[in-house]
């Protein structure tokens, strides 16, 4: 016999350790060459790991192990002949022991869908969004191929709550542990949860940040009537030439970028002791997913275009979505932009995302009165948070950085002729 160790392959230099998430196949299935054996979770991303041979597999790892890069996780009989059923006979099988059992009642046809659901199973990826949110695989109409359940589906599942009696046993422990009056119908469950890997990576590092960072936050606010008025005039137009909407994060974007290039302490970090300076800038944007907060970069964001960004932004964002966002997407950048006001914040401190020296905090764009040469009008103001690492950026360097970044939101024409156009036309 001759068997195959299959072990956790390099992931990237800063990974050593990996949790096995989900197996994709049973012990002892027959598996086919870069067929996925199993999902992994590490700090920063979920993969997939690929068959190295074909042959019938031993699992050695479990469910859940935290294994180190370069751990066994099976071994693969590469002896083993191939099945010869194919997967069609054998479901044609299954449907034919089925069709005996006939009920009319909608449990007993649960029941019936949950036993031959082979072909309607959800994906891998779909059956780990389904399992956080503890919904049963039963309990979803898939619409892929078969009835398969995609990941598009599990991320639209939602759970079926169906109010019912309490049973005997569930009332006398209710009035053993509720020392309230019976007459109140107060709940005091607890759930205890496994932290994620990358939710321990995120604990683990915004705790380094507030203790191994000078941190402070400078704010400001930025009058968004004349974004506001470009987006009205010229939204339409540009989503039907460029085929993308065009929203705030671009404008952010670009500012941020050009702002950078004039105050480069802001674009630089820390590497023990020296000061690393870049020519480019790589920005990091905060993205919300069901596993947390990620930060994926655009690349060389001072040379692409509005469009060009806001493509970018809507391909990372829909990558974090569905969790497919990889090492790649999320190592390096220079600088980071947040946006809590999608969330309705008005107004917060971010915390940096280290090793960079600070971050840019959007927030809920509000009306609020101003005064404007001598009047009080209406404007839609967004307040701006600027935090910054002060063992590298001074005070005057961040005001000057925000104060340029609001200039910039303010007067979007000044990112094509710089401040002042009449030396951009002279070529001064």
């Amino acid at each position: 016999m001759s068997k195959v160790e299959i072990k956790v392959p390099p992931i990237g230099e800063s990974v050593t350790e990996v949790t096995l998430s989900a197996w994709l196949v049973e012990d002892g299935d027959y598996v086919k060459l870069d067929q996925p054996l199993a999902e992994f979770e590490s700090d920063k991303a979920t993969f997939e790991m690929p068959a190295e041979v074909a042959g019938t597999i031993t699992r050695v790892a479990k469910e859940g192990d935290d294994i180190k890069v370069g751990g066994l996780v099976a071994y693969i009989d590469t002896d083993a002949a191939a099945p010869e059923k194919s997967i069609v006979n054998s479901q044609q099988s299954i449907e034919k022991k089925e069709e005996p059992v006939k009920e009319t009642n909608d449990q007993s046809q649960s029941t019936i869908d949950q036993k031959s659901y082979a072909a309607g199973a959800p994906s891998p990826a779909a059956k780990k969004i389904l399992d956080e949110k503890g919904i049963e695989a039963n309990e979803v109409h898939g619409t892929g191929v078969a009835g398969r359940i995609t990941k598009d589906d599990a991320v639209k599942a939602e759970k079926l709550i169906v109010d019912s009696p309490p049973t005997t046993a569930q009332q006398t422990e209710k009035k053993t542990i509720d020392y309230r009056p019976s007459t109140n119908n107060f709940s005091r469950g607890e759930t205890v949860e496994k932290m994620t890997r990358m939710r321990k990576t995120i604990s683990r590092r915004l705790v380094a940040v507030k203790n191994e960072t000078a941190m402070l936050t400078t704010f400001n606010e930025v009058d968004m009537t004349r974004i506001h008025e470009i987006r009205a005039q010229y939204k339409k137009a540009f989503e039907e030439k460029k085929g993308i909407g065009l929203g705030f994060m671009s404008f952010f974007t670009k500012a941020c970028a050009l702002a950078l290039q004039k105050y480069p302490a802001i674009n630089a970090y820390i590497d023990d002791e020296n000061i690393i300076y870049h020519d480019y800038c790589d920005i990091s944007i905060a993205v919300s997913t069901p596993k947390g907060l990620v930060v994926p970069v655009i690349r060389n964001a001072e040379s692409l275009s509005f469009a060009e960004v806001e493509k970018e932004v809507k391909r990372l964002a829909l990558l974090g979505r569905d969790g497919a966002l990889t090492l790649q997407d999320m190592e390096g950048g220079t600088f980071t932009i947040t946006n809590g006001g999608v969330f309705g914040s008005l107004m917060s401190t971010p915390i940096i995302n280290q090793p960079q020296s600070a971050i840019l905090g959007m927030h809920k764009i509000q009306d609020r009165p101003m005064a404007i040469n001598g009047k009080v009008e209406i404007r839609p103001m967004m307040y701006l948070a600027l935090s910054y690492d002060h063992r590298i950026v001074d005070g005057k360097e961040s005001v000057g950085f925000l104060v340029t970044v609001k200039d910039y939101l303010e007067n979007p024409e000044k990112m094509l002729f710089g401040d002042d156009p009449v030396r951009t036309l002279l070529e001064l």
